[in-house]
């Protein structure tokens, strides 16, 4: 039977900005114009918040694109594999399968990243950015969230499910506070529970 790894938080490190960046510059030599933007997104997006040192970021395109395809293509030239959406509105996930992934030539070993192809004003987009955005505006609410991440890894050091489930409170009254209509925070809700 395979171990599960570890959850690790640790402190906000300024780097993490720096490897967006890079493979953002990758991302979009490589893809060219097939999607609108590429945003930073996840707990290591925000300054000062303790997190899983694994970048996430969201390739944005517009709604009902018919070059989903084309993208998922792209990626997958990258080292990339489709995953589908993982019970998630709005959000199709890519897993790395090398860790010179994304291969572009250069034989770099990438840092851990988790990627996903967002549509535009989808519920899974919108989950991440205001998030995102009310955190970087709420300097208190990052320490709070910061300490629950730590709690949460420590209670459930190699069940994932169960940490993102005791994280959902806090999301779902952030999204409340920043505005997000209900019935999306409840879809948000029921998509992050065990």
């Amino acid at each position: 039977m395979k171990e599960k790894k570890r959850i690790k938080i640790v402190a906000y490190n300024p780097l993490w900005s720096q490897q967006f960046e890079a493979l953002k510059t990758v991302l979009l030599k490589h893809l060219k114009s097939e999607f609108i933007q590429i945003e930073h997104v996840g707990s290591t997006s925000v300054k000062g918040l303790k997190a899983k040192p694994i970048i996430d970021l969201d390739i944005i395109i517009k709604k009902g694109n018919v070059e989903m395809p084309t993208i998922i293509a792209g990626l997958e030239a990258l080292g990339y594999q489709h995953l589908g959406n993982l019970g998630i509105s709005g959000r199709d996930a890519f897993k790395r399968l090398e860790d010179t992934t994304p291969q572009d030539g250069s034989n770099k070993v990438w840092f851990k990243h988790n990627l996903y192809v967002c549509e535009e004003d989808s519920i899974g987009l919108q989950n991440h950015l205001i998030f995102r955005n009310y955190l970087r505006n709420h300097p208190q609410k990052v320490l709070e969230y910061g300490a629950i991440k730590e709690q949460l890894a420590m209670e459930y050091p190699h069940n994932i499910d169960l940490y993102i489930d005791g994280k959902t409170d806090f999301i779902i009254d952030i999204l409340s506070k920043a505005g997000l209509k209900e019935e999306d925070q409840k879809r948000i809700d029921s998509e992050n529970r065990v």
